[in-house]
């Protein structure tokens, strides 16, 4: 939940962004420009907003957002191997090794080797992690559902349709 303190309200640049305000931001000083400005900085700051309300939720089950996210494909999609897991989470592949080098210590998954492939091995979610996910998919939401309090249905349709492009342009801008 938004509190009244100035550092938690938009800033009036950015309800009103566009590139027009960019670029009259760039062509005076740069000291009038803030980070909040730029879309990029607020995306990323709202997903930190929301992760560390998120990982607030999840301390007392002794799993991290990015461990859930990674639990929760591995069972979605029982079966599938780490480079798979590492595509369908959007992160590198040292950084999903290592996730599931924890959810392995910690119990939530299994592995099994790969009956066509003997260097991969598959994922599987064990009875511990599916009880896991089961039991803190409704934190998920709670932590979503504050963060987007106040937004239409239709708004929020807009939002995810918006994010999807973006998502889908910056994919693209790391193949080029």
């Amino acid at each position: 939940m938004m509190s009244d303190h100035s550092s938690d309200s938009l800033p009036s640049s950015l309800s009103s962004f566009s590139s027009n305000s960019l670029s009259n931001s760039l062509g005076n000083s740069l000291s009038d420009s803030s980070p909040q400005q730029f879309l990029g900085f607020l995306l990323g700051s709202t997903h930190r907003r929301i992760s560390v309300s998120f990982a607030r939720a999840l301390k007392p089950y002794d799993i991290t957002p990015e461990q859930w996210s990674t639990l929760l494909i591995i069972c979605d999609r029982s079966g599938m191997n780490q480079k798979e897991v590492a595509d369908t989470a959007a992160k590198d592949q040292p950084t999903t090794a290592r996730i599931v080098e924890l959810l392995l210590k910690k119990g939530f998954i299994r592995k099994q080797p790969n009956p066509g492939d003997r260097r991969a091995f598959q994922l599987y979610a064990t009875e511990e992690g599916k009880e896991l996910i089961n039991s803190t998919l409704s934190l998920e939401r709670q932590a979503t559902n504050a963060a987007v309090a106040g937004l239409s249905a239709q708004q929020l349709e807009e939002l995810r349709s918006m994010l999807e492009h973006i998502y889908h342009n910056t994919g693209n801008l790391q193949h080029e």
